[in-house]
């Protein structure tokens, strides 16, 4: 323990040596992988060298921030970064939310960047009640009786685990009304309670009964809002203007009562008349969309599905990959399947393990065999794939075309074969496979088998393809020495 504790305090003096000292750090804060630094003179770092040090998988630019990858152990590194300059410890932040707050020109780009950002950071807070509510249906599915027939419909226990597991969609609107309204920078709880308004057991009835009526004299449209997603982010969405409003508008004294009252009162016509039903229009829009174009087969829909197994983890490198998970999330909360965007984000968690094995089979050095092993456990157990991408794949280069091989084959083999993906699983371990559970005996071993596929030809792929181990590192000579004597001057 003590020698894992000197490692961790050996990397912390480094690295922040490296990034031009506590003197070049003006905060530090890290998520679930990465060291996060803020420094005032971003041209310091030499990206070569910072990533030799040991246990640094890689490192990146972005969002104004200098970002060492480091992994599970980030934590403990973090620690010793901070004792070792005598820094300001931060709280940590959720890594997919992690956004450029800098003020950027207003263009198509960053409109649409906006957008998505707003989308996935709304929806990405919810990952782990989903992936329980999963769970409770994936039990229902397999002890019920549609497969081991272990527990009865009527026993107490299956409809438990069933109201358990509905309960985490069907509630979407209040539970994405909070975290949206985080993200629009308005009142969580004013979220909330529209979410809630939309559920209200009394304006089910009226959808349900199909009769007239009305907000203010205005026709409502008769939508029925459980388990939906874009409604309540375009409500929140327009909320967080008419709140701002109210508040700069009304006197202080008054404010507590009278600005949530008065938001309320106008998203109650907007939301219900317009937006509601608006939102509920894309939202099938869109789902169905993306279900026809999986009900499609042929080469088309083949080779869609093998191009999300082959570029899905490019996508997480980029964090484009929230965006498909928001897709994933609409298609299960409305229509209960997917036949697209999650066979191919299986077959891809698989290949990252693969890779793993097939460059541990392939690396000759005792200790980056012992790490790639180790990803691998955390892979396929703990479904972290960032220090696979950072310490196999990208370090090595060849292997991400392994990994990407693997994939294409696994979600080739998911789309030839007509999966069904029955449960939302956003992880990326071993149990993604479970997404399958839930149809015929069919559909679940032919998801497996694709699982299988997608890891066995990554590591065949990998150890065939080898691994580019030689350091080529290629420095502009003047920048170089102006680095050098930079950091003599930090050590000195």
């Amino acid at each position: 323990m003590k020698r894992k504790k000197d490692e961790f305090k050996t990397m912390g003096v480094e690295i922040l040596k490296k990034i031009g000292g506590k003197e070049n750090v003006a905060s530090v804060t890290h998520c679930m992988t990465r060291l996060r630094f803020n420094l005032k003179d971003m041209s310091f770092p030499n990206d070569n060298e910072v990533k030799k040090i040991r246990g640094v998988l890689g490192v990146m630019r972005a969002g104004g921030q200098y970002q060492v990858v480091i992994g599970q152990t980030v934590n403990e590194v973090y620690d010793e970064v901070v004792a070792s300059g005598n820094l300001k410890q931060d709280k940590p932040i959720v890594e997919e939310r992690a956004q450029n707050t800098e003020k950027v020109k207003m263009t198509w780009k960053s409109v649409g960047s906006t957008i998505l950002n707003k989308i996935a950071g709304s929806l990405t807070p919810i990952i782990p009640m989903l992936v329980a509510a999963s769970m409770f249906k994936m039990l229902v599915a397999v002890l019920g009786p549609n497969m081991f027939n272990v527990i009865s419909e009527n026993s107490d226990v299956y409809k438990l685990f069933s109201l358990v597991g509905d309960a985490g969609f069907y509630f979407f609107p209040i539970i994405i009304g909070y975290t949206s309204a985080k993200q629009f920078k308005t009142s969580p709880i004013l979220g909330m309670f529209l979410g809630a308004i939309m559920l209200d057991p009394n304006l089910t009835n009226i959808v349900n009964a199909k009769k007239a009526f009305t907000v203010f004299g205005i026709p409502m449209q008769l939508v029925n809002y459980s388990s939906t997603v874009v409604p309540i982010l375009l409500s929140v969405w327009i909320m967080s203007y008419v709140e701002k409003f109210f508040n700069k508008k009304i006197h202080s004294s008054i404010r507590t009562v009278f600005a949530p009252t008065l938001t309320i009162f106008v998203m109650l016509p907007i939301s219900l008349c317009f937006i509601g039903p608006l939102g509920g229009f894309l939202g099938n829009y869109i789902c169905n969309g993306i279900l026809a174009f999986g009900r499609m087969g042929g080469f088309p829909a083949i080779i869609g599905i093998a191009l999300i197994g082959a570029f899905w983890e490019l996508l997480v490198i980029t964090g484009m990959h929230l965006v498909m998970i928001s897709a994933m999330m609409l298609l299960f909360a409305q229509k209960g399947y997917d036949n697209f965007v999650s066979l191919g984000s299986a077959a891809a968690s698989l290949s990252v393990s693969g890779m793993c094995l097939g460059a541990a089979l392939r690396l000759k050095n005792k200790e980056e065999r012992s790490l790639a092993l180790s990803y691998l456990v955390a892979g396929i157990i703990g479904g972290v794939t960032e220090p696979a991408l950072y310490g196999i794949a990208i370090r090595y280069k060849k292997p991400f075309i392994g990994m990407m091989i693997g994939g294409f084959f696994g979600g080739l083999y998911a789309g030839a074969t007509h999966l069904t993906a029955y449960v939302l699983v956003p992880i990326a371990n071993f149990l993604a496979l479970s997404r399958y559970v839930g149809g015929t005996t069919t559909n679940i071993i032919n998801g497996i088998l694709s699982g299988v596929i997608a890891f066995a030809v990554a590591a065949i792929a990998t150890y065939i393809l080898g691994l580019d181990t030689e350091n080529k590192l290629h420095f502009n000579f003047k920048t170089k020495m102006k680095r050098e004597r930079r950091l003599e001057k930090v050590n000195s």
